[in-house]
């Protein structure tokens, strides 16, 4: 059995790691990254022209894609295969594609990635289809990987008598490591002494914060802001000790600044979308519906008997034009947006009368937020 004493004393500690908690989860902090991208670190986009055969009779249409029977003609004449001139090819087994790709940045000769491969023409099917080689080139022109494989699609498809049934896409597929990379991106990280930091969000507070971490981490004036996105910060030298470097820096907590308010409204849908809490200023909203209603009725004019008179038709319109009563909502400065969308949900807002009102407010100026509709 315990005493009071000791009962004090266990819930005292509690609640002080109740209220460390608490202050741990009030401050957060991202790694820097997070938060930011070193400058040439990227992935390159690569894009290849090719064939894709073996389809089941379901390629293109040669008759509607005349590109896909010259890629034909050229790739058999490569081979030392001769095709007569005005000769006309039926092909149903093979189909023109795009074939694209991402090379990750400080990839290798030799490595594999994956690629995916969508139909150009208007082939119905690439499932069960292999790819041939296929170069694949950036934006210099220049080739950095081939590509070639068996096509995997994941959707399927049956028609019959007219009937089609058909599950997810069949005109993309995709190889799981597909294209062999055989040029390597030069990349000069850290050359010179020297990395950027790219904050992926312009911030200068947050970018004071990063440069004020680094430098308590590494030394005053390891780092430097250039302006709200760029940092510049001093590397060593040696392969080894830069990569060890880095990625020390990249391990780093830094707590970013608060963003600034915003609003995103989804004008298709309604939706309304705030990143914090969005204070308003004193303001009154009315809120009322106009509604017009025309409805016409045809109304048949039939003569009397033997007065050899002809039937006639015609219509009789009638519109009838009702309002709702507006209703009025006092908005006292300080107010949360979230609670306000809350209420005029609650007396009948349409999701377009929500735009309104909105637009509306910023107008106005009772809005404190970016207001950005999408």
């Amino acid at each position: 059995m315990m005493n009071c004493t000791e009962i004090c004393k266990r819930v005292s500690r509690l609640a002080g790691v109740a209220a460390l908690a608490l202050m741990s989860m009030a401050v957060q902090a991202d790694r820097i990254k997070d938060l930011a991208s070193i400058q040439g670190v990227r992935a390159n986009q690569l894009i290849g022209y090719g064939l894709v055969v073996g389809l089941d009779g379901s390629g293109d249409q040669t008759t509607q894609t005349p590109f896909t029977v010259q890629s034909v003609i050229s790739m058999l004449t490569e081979m030392g295969v001769n095709v007569p001139q005005g000769a006309t090819m039926q092909l149903k087994n093979v189909a023109a594609v795009m074939v694209t790709t991402s090379l990750p940045a400080f990839a290798q000769p030799g490595q594999t990635i994956d690629v995916t491969v969508s139909s150009l023409g208007n082939a119905k099917s690439l499932r069960g289809g292999t790819l041939l080689m296929t170069p694949l080139k950036g934006a210099d022109s220049q080739i950095y990987a081939m590509a070639q494989g068996n096509v995997l699609v994941g959707g399927a498809g049956a028609a019959a008598s007219g009937s089609k049934v058909q599950v997810n896409h069949l005109s993309v597929g995709r190889i799981p490591a597909g294209a062999t990379v055989e040029r390597q991106v030069a990349s000069d990280l850290g050359a010179n002494g020297e990395i950027q930091l790219e904050l992926n969000q312009m911030d200068f507070s947050t970018a004071r914060r990063v440069v004020e971490a680094i430098n308590k981490q590494f030394g005053a004036g390891t780092a430097r802001a250039k302006n709200g996105r760029v940092i510049s910060v001093k590397t060593p030298m040696g392969s080894d000790e830069r990569v060890m470097f880095i990625a020390a820096v990249e391990s780093l907590n830094v707590s970013p600044a608060q963003s600034a308010a915003k609003v995103i409204i989804n004008a298709r849908t309604g939706s309304v979308v705030m990143n914090q809490p969005v204070t308003l200023e004193n303001c009154a909203v009315s809120h009322g519906n106009l509604s017009v209603v025309i409805s016409t009725e045809p109304v048949i004019s039939q003569p009397g008997a033997f007065s050899r008179g002809q039937t006639v038709a015609t219509t009789s319109s009638q519109i009838e034009i009702s309002q709702s009563p507006g209703q009025v909502m006092l908005l006292k400065g300080g107010a949360q947006l979230s609670d306000v969308v809350k209420a005029l949900n609650s007396i009948g807002a349409t999701p377009q009368d929500l735009l309104a009102i909105l637009q509306a407010m910023k107008a106005a100026g009772a809005l404190r937020a970016d207001l950005e509709i999408i």
